[in-house]
C-alpha cells in the first residue's frame, strides 16, 4: 500500500486503513439528482469523484490530464494531439493493440478521446457488470503504456487524416486563423491538431525521434497530481472506491504544475485590427473580441454570463433587434474563449446581410454603444436576480444525461473548481454577486480593447480589394487591415443610441413546479407508451402524463400534416421559406421563453409543419398559443424587407451544400435514391429563385385551410389540460378535415431487386475538397408487417446482429490498420421499416478503391470470422447489442423522442425495442453465418447493394467509369506494403448515370400501417 507522504487539504480526513483520503463534506449536487457521491484522493494526489447510480444501464470514467496542446514544442507541433491517439494501443499489462476498444465493443461500450489547450480528455463507457474489466484496462495507459514503435506511423496518418477532415470547416479556419494572428509569446498560436509535416516530414529533417519526444513528454507531463478521474457506477461506493485505489494508486506523480503561460496571447500589435478572411461557404460575419479576465477563480460570479445575456440579448431593445430593423443582420451570438491557465476572450459574432457587410463599422458602432449603455447602467437588481434564478431552477431541475456525456463533463469542471464541494455545482449555479467585478469587466470592453474579423468571400469590402496573405497549414486567404481612423473618431465619440434598452423583466419565468407525484418511496412502475386521448377526422392526440422522471417539464408536438407542402420541389422550398420567417418573427417575441427554459422549434417534414415545445410545463400553454396565433396570422407581405433578408439567406444556406463534407453527400444521395418521394436541395433552390411574399402567404393559407393535425404531449401535464392545450390549437387554426385518401401516410422505400450490385457515382460539388466519401448499402429486407411475419422478425434480428459484429473489426481494419480515413462508421440504416447494413469512409483515396477494400473486408475478414464464432462469441455479441437497444431514456427529452419516432414511424410500434431483442436472443450461429452467405456477403447472388461514390474532382477519372490504378499500402501477414494493381468495381456492376430513370424502375415497400389496433392503447 503506498503511503500519503504529502499534507492533506482541507476538508479531506485518511480513510481507516490508510489507501486513501475522504473528502468529509457534502458535494452540492442537484435536488434531482439521487446518485450517490463520495470524493476521494488517492496516495499519489489525484482526486477520484466516484458516483453510484443505481439505475444505470452504462457504467463509464474519464480522465482529464491538466495539460494539452498549448505545451507542444514549437518544433513538434500537434504533439499532444499524437499523444492522445497513440497511448490507446497497447499497454504492458495488455499488449493487444486493439484490446481495450475489443473489449468495450464486446460489452456495448465505446471510447473516445480529445485534446484541448490546456487539458486532455479520455473517456470510455460499458455495460454496467463489465465496468471492472474496463477500468483495469483504462488505468493501464496511465500506468505504463506500451506507445508501439509498430503503431506509431499509423496513429502520425491517422492526426494527418483527422487534420485533412477539418481543412475545409469554416468554423475550424475561422479558430486557427484567430490563433495564427496572436503573439509568439504566448503558445496559443500552435497549430495544435499537428499532421504528416509536424510528427514525420519536420522532425525527420531535424533528426528528431518523435516516438522518444512523445515518451518524454508523456514522463514529464502526465503526471497524477494534475489528473482528475470520475466513476460512475451502479457498484456501491465502497466497490467503487477499492477499484480506484487498486487500479490508479500506481500512476506516477511527478508533483508538478499544471503547465501555465503568463504573457497574453494579445499585444497591442494585435488590438484595433481588423482581419478579413476568406471562407469556404459563401458566409458574411463579423467577430468583435476582447481580451477578457479568466473567470476560473470567478465562477461563483461568472461575470461574462452577466455580460453575454445583455450584448447577446434578442428581444426588444437588443443589439439584434435593431440590427435586423436596419436589415444588416440575421443572427448574432455571444461566446467566451478559453487560451490557456489566466487568458480568456469574449466575442460577439454577428451575422451579416449583404447590406450589412458593407455596414459593418455601423454594427460595430451599435455594438459600442449597448456597451456605453452598460457601463452607464450599472448592474441591474432585476436582470441579475432573473439570471440567478433561472440558473437555480435549471440546476434544481437537471435531468440525468448518458453516462461518458455526464463524466466527461466533470472530469473537466473539477480542474476549474478551487472547492470539492461545488465540483457538480459550481459551473452551473451563480453562487455570489460581484458588482465591482461585473462593471470592471464591462470596462475591460474598451474601443481601444478589441480586435475584428470578418468572413466573406466579398473582396470589394476589403481595403485595397484583395486578400493579402494566407495561412501556412489551411491555406486560409486573409488580409489584416488597422482600424480605420474615421471608426476610431466614432468610436472615441460615442453616444447611446435611441432604440437601444435594457431588456424589460422576463414574464415566462414559471412559478408552478408540482408534479403530483405519489407519496412514498416504491411509486408504481411506469407505462411504457402514450395513451391515445383524441381521435377525430381532424385530430389524433397522444398523452403521457410523465410518471418516470417527475420533473415540471413537458414536451409537446404538434404535426399539422397536409398533402401540399411537399407535392413539389416548389412547394417543399415555399415551406422552408414560412418557416424560417415565422421563426424570424417569433424570435423577438417568444425570446424571454427561451431564457426561462421553455423552447419551442418550428420544422417543416414531407407531411406538413412540426412544432415542437419543451420545456418548463407552467408557460407552456400560453407559448403554444402565440406560436399558432402567429402561425395564423402569418402574412410575408407585412415586410417585405424580412422577406428579401431571409429568402437570400436561405438561397445561401442551399447553395453552400456544395460546400458540405462528401460524406455527407454520400448519405444524402443514398437516402434520395431509397426514399419514394425527396426533392434535392437543387430542385428546390431551382425554385426558391422565383418565389414572392405573395406567393407565400397565399400558399400557407391553403395549407392550414384543410389539415390532419397529430400529436403527442408528454411530461408534467394531466390530460385534461394536454386536451385544453389542443382545444387551442383547433379553434385558433380552425382548419377542415383531411379526406381519408389525403391523410394515408406514403412513407414508403425504393426497394432494390435482388443481384443489385449499383454505384452512383458523383463528383464532389466543391472543386477544392480533396476528400472522398462511400455510403456502402446493403438493403435487406421490407419489414412494414413484420410482427405477422416470423421470418421478417428474424430477418430484422439478424441485420442488428450483423451490424453488432462488423462494428470493431470495420473500425479496426479499415481505419487504424489500413489508414482509409479518420472517419469510419457502420450501422444500421431504416427507410419505411426497410432495414440495410451500411459501410461509411471518408477519405483522400478512390471510391473505387474504398469499395473493393469494404468488399475485402467482408469477403475475408467477416467471412473468417463468423467460421471461427462459437455460440459463446455470439451469445456475447447478442447481448452487447442488446444492452445497447434496451438502454432506458435518461430524461424525459429521450423518452419523449422515443414515443414521437414511433408515432412519425406510422407503425406506432411502442414495444418494437423489446420485441427486436427478444428476437435478437433467439438467432443462431447457423442461422446468422446463411444470413452472411446470401445477404451480406459481396459474392452473394441475393445481395441488394447500392454504393454512392463521391469524387474528388482532383482524382483523375476512373477507366471506363470502374477501373482505378492502386499504388498504395496493402495489407499483408507481415504488415504494409507497396503494391500496384489495377481495381475495378466487381463484375456485374451497374453505374446510375440518371438518379431519375434509377428510382422508377424500383419497386415500393408498403405504406406504413399500425401493428396493432390504435383503441388499445385508448383513453377516449
Amino acid at each position: 500500500m503506498m503511503a500519503f507522504n504529502h499534507t492533506l487539504p482541507d476538508g479531506y480526513r485518511l480513510s481507516d486503513d490508510g489507501s486513501h483520503a475522504v473528502f468529509t463534506q457534502p458535494i452540492e449536487a442537484s435536488m434531482n439528482d439521487d446518485r450517490g457521491y463520495k470524493l476521494i484522493r488517492l496516495p499519489n494526489e489525484m482526486e477520484v469523484l466516484l458516483v453510484h447510480d443505481p439505475s444505470t444501464d452504462k457504467s463509464a470514467a474519464a480522465m482529464d490530464v491538466y495539460v494539452g496542446n498549448l505545451t507542444d514544442p514549437d518544433n513538434l507541433q500537434g504533439l499532444a494531439h499524437f499523444l492522445e491517439h497513440l497511448l490507446f494501443m497497447g499497454t504492458a499489462k495488455y499488449p493487444q493493440e486493439n484490446g481495450y476498444k475489443e473489449y468495450l465493443a464486446r460489452h456495448a461500450g465505446s471510447s473516445n478521446a480529445s485534446t484541448f489547450l490546456d487539458n486532455t480528455a479520455f473517456h470510455f463507457e460499458v455495460g454496467h457488470e463489465h465496468l471492472e474489466g474496463a477500468l483495469d484496462r483504462f488505468s493501464q495507459f496511465f500506468v505504463s503504456p506500451a506507445f508501439s514503435e509498430n503503431c506509431k506511423d499509423r496513429e502520425i496518418r491517422a492526426v494527418d487524416s483527422e487534420f485533412k477532415r477539418n481543412l475545409n470547416f469554416d468554423s475550424r479556419r475561422l479558430f486557427v486563423l484567430g490563433k495564427h494572428l496572436c503573439s509568439r509569446d504566448h503558445p496559443y498560436w500552435h497549430f495544435s491538431t499537428g499532421n504528416l509535416v509536424t510528427l514525420e516530414e519536420n522532425p525527420a529533417k531535424e533528426g528528431l525521434d518523435v516516438r522518444a519526444e512523445l515518451i518524454a513528454f508523456y514522463h514529464k507531463y502526465y503526471s497524477s497530481n494534475i489528473m482528475k478521474l470520475v466513476i460512475l457506477g451502479r457498484d456501491s461506493l465502497d466497490q467503487l472506491t477499492e477499484w480506484a485505489v487498486e487500479k490508479f494508486s500506481s500512476v506516477r506523480n511527478l508533483a508538478i504544475s499544471p503547465p501555465a503561460y503568463p504573457k497574453s496571447p494579445w499585444t497591442s500589435k494585435e488590438l484595433l485590427t481588423t482581419v478579413y478572411m476568406k471562407p469556404i461557404q459563401d458566409t458574411r460575419s463579423l467577430e468583435i473580441k476582447f481580451p477578457f479576465v479568466d473567470e476560473t477563480p470567478h465562477y461563483r460570479v461568472k461575470p461574462s454570463n452577466y455580460i453575454s445575456h445583455l450584448l447577446g440579448h434578442k428581444g426588444k431593445g437588443s443589439i439584434l433587434s435593431l440590427l435586423k430593423r436596419l436589415g444588416w443582420a440575421n443572427g448574432l451570438a455571444m461566446a467566451t474563449m478559453p487560451a490557456g491557465i489566466g487568458h480568456q476572450f469574449l466575442k460577439m459574432t454577428v451575422d451579416l446581410t449583404k447590406e450589412g457587410l458593407y455596414h459593418h463599422e455601423d454594427v460595430t458602432v451599435i455594438v459600442f454603444q449597448y456597451i456605453k449603455l452598460m457601463r452607464e447602467s450599472g448592474v441591474q437588481d432585476y436582470i441579475w436576480d432573473e439570471m440567478v434564478s433561472l440558473a437555480a431552477l435549471a440546476y434544481r431541475f437537471k435531468e440525468k444525461s448518458k453516462a461518458a456525456v455526464y463524466v466527461r463533463a466533470v472530469s473537466r469542471q473539477m480542474q476549474h473548481v478551487d472547492l470539492p464541494q461545488f465540483y457538480l455545482s459550481g459551473p452551473e449555479l451563480i453562487q455570489e454577486r460581484d458588482d465591482k467585478l461585473v462593471t470592471d469587466c464591462i470596462g475591460g470592453l474598451r474601443v481601444d480593447n478589441w480586435r475584428g474579423l470578418i468572413m466573406t468571400q466579398d473582396t470589394a469590402v476589403i481595403p485595397g480589394g484583395n486578400f493579402t496573405e494566407a495561412e501556412g497549414w489551411y491555406g486560409i486567404e486573409y488580409h489584416v487591415a488597422n482600424t480605420s481612423p474615421e471608426l476610431s473618431q466614432r468610436l472615441e465619440n460615442i453616444d447611446l443610441h435611441p432604440d437601444l434598452h435594457l431588456p424589460i423583466p422576463n414574464v415566462f419565468i414559471p412559478r408552478n413546479f408540482e408534479t403530483d407525484r405519489p407519496p412514498g418511496d416504491t411509486p408504481l412502475p411506469p407505462t411504457n407508451h402514450p395513451n391515445l386521448i383524441q381521435n377525430t377526422p381532424l385530430v389524433r392526440l397522444w398523452h403521457k402524463k410523465d410518471d418516470t422522471f417527475w420533473v415540471p417539464k413537458a414536451n409537446i408536438y404538434i404535426q399539422l400534416n397536409s398533402p401540399i407542402v411537399y407535392a413539389s420541389p416548389l412547394n417543399a422550398i415555399k415551406t422552408r421559406l414560412v418557416r424560417d420567417l415565422l421563426d424570424d418573427v417569433l424570435l423577438e417575441v417568444l425570446y424571454g421563453a427561451k431564457l426561462a427554459g421553455l423552447v419551442y422549434n418550428l420544422k417543416t417534414t414531407p407531411e406538413g409543419l412540426l412544432i415542437v415545445v419543451s420545456g418548463y410545463h407552467d408557460k407552456a400553454d400560453l407559448l403554444i398559443e402565440k406560436v399558432i396565433r402567429a402561425l395564423k396570422e402569418f402574412s410575408a407581405t407585412n415586410d417585405l424587407e424580412r422577406f428579401s433578408r431571409i429568402k437570400e439567406r436561405v438561397e445561401r444556406q442551399y447553395r453552400n451544400m456544395d460546400k458540405v463534407h462528401p460524406l455527407e453527400h454520400a448519405e444524402y444521395y443514398l437516402k434520395y435514391l431509397v426514399k419514394e418521394t425527396m426533392w434535392s436541395y437543387l430542385e428546390e433552390l431551382e425554385e426558391l429563385r422565383s418565389i414572392t411574399a405573395e406567393d407565400c402567404d397565399t400558399f400557407i393559407k391553403d395549407v392550414l385551410e384543410r389539415l390532419f393535425i397529430e400529436g403527442l404531449i408528454h411530461g408534467n401535464i394531466s390530460q385534461d389540460q394536454a386536451l385544453v392545450i389542443y382545444r387551442t390549437v383547433q379553434d385558433v387554426l380552425a382548419p377542415r378535415n383531411l379526406s381519408n385518401t389525403e391523410k394515408a401516410l406514403m412513407k414508403r422505400a425504393r426497394i432494390l431487386p435482388e443481384g443489385c450490385q449499383a454505384v452512383y457515382p458523383r463528383i464532389n460539388a466543391d472543386p477544392d475538397n480533396v476528400n472522398s466519401g462511400i455510403h456502402y448499402y446493403l438493403q435487406v429486407g421490407a419489414f412494414s408487417s413484420y410482427k405477422e411475419d416470423p421470418a421478417q422478425k428474424e430477418t430484422r434480428a439478424l441485420v442488428m446482429v450483423m451490424a453488432q459484429i462488423l462494428q470493431e473489426p470495420c473500425f479496426n481494419q479499415l481505419r487504424t490498420k489500413e489508414q482509409l480515413g479518420y472517419v469510419v462508421k457502420s450501422g444500421v440504416r431504416e427507410e419505411a421499416g426497410i432495414l440495410g447494413v451500411t459501410v461509411s469512409i471518408q477519405s483522400e483515396r478512390d471510391p473505387i478503391y474504398l469499395e473493393h477494400r469494404i468488399e475485402t473486408l467482408l469477403r475475408e475478414r467477416i467471412q473468417l470470422m463468423l467460421n471461427a464464432m462459437t455460440d459463446d462469441d455470439l451469445r456475447r455479441q447478442i447481448e452487447s447489442a442488446a444492452v445497447k437497444k434496451l438502454e432506458t431514456s435518461k430524461n424525459l427529452g429521450e423518452e419523449s423522442t422515443k414515443y414521437w419516432a414511433a408515432i412519425r414511424s406510422g407503425f406506432y410500434d411502442f414495444d418494437q425495442t423489446q420485441a427486436d431483442v427478444d428476437e435478437m436472443r433467439r438467432v443462431s450461429l447457423d442461422t446468422l453465418r446463411r444470413f452472411f452467405t446470401e445477404r451480406i456477403h459481396p459474392d452473394s447472388n441475393q445481395i441488394k447493394k447500392l454504393s454512392v461514390h463521391i469524387r474528388p474532382e482532383k482524382l483523375p477519372s476512373p477507366t471506363n467509369g470502374n477501373e482505378i490504378l492502386s499504388a498504395s499500402s496493402e495489407p499483408t501477414q507481415d504488415g504494409m506494403k507497396k503494391k500496384d494493381e489495377v481495381i475495378r468495381l466487381r463484375d456485374g456492376t451497374v453505374l446510375v448515370t440518371n438518379e431519375v430513370e434509377f428510382k422508377a424502375n424500383l419497386g415500393l415497400s408498403k405504406a406504413p400501417f399500425p401493428v396493432v389496433d390504435l383503441l388499445r392503447y385508448s383513453k377516449l
